[in-house]
Parts: structure tokens; sequence; C-alpha cells
């Protein structure tokens, strides 16, 4: 069995309060990891045409407020 499999099973058997905090955690530990990775795209400069492509966009005057 590997140890997903193992967590998985022990997941299985517990109350469903218990999964909701297991859930929460899963959540927001999936946040910082997704905070991370944008910060390291940003600092690569993977972001730069998409902000390019929005100034563009503003400047045009093709956009609204929300």
């Amino acid at each position: 069995m590997t140890t997903v499999e193992a967590i998985t099973a022990a997941i299985s058997e517990l109350p469903p309060d218990q999964v909701a905090q297991i859930r929460e955690w899963l959540n927001e530990r999936d946040e910082i990891e997704w905070d991370a990775q944008i910060e390291r795209d940003e600092r690569a400069g993977r972001l730069d045409a998409l902000a390019d492509r929005a100034l563009a966009e503003y400047r045009a005057g093709r956009t609204r407020p929300v």
C-alpha cells in the first residue's frame, strides 16, 4: 500500500468534521502554493505580457469599472 492509499483509507474512516478539517488544511496549502507559483512567475517575467496587454486595453479605453 502506498502512502497516498494509506492516507485516503484513513481519511475514509474519519468523521465528517475531521474530514472538513483536512479539506480546509489542503485548501490553505493549495492557496499558499498558488501564491508562491505566481510570485515565481512574476519574478521570472512570465506575467509581463499579460500586464502589457491589460495596460494596452486600458489605454485604448476598452475596459470598464467593476
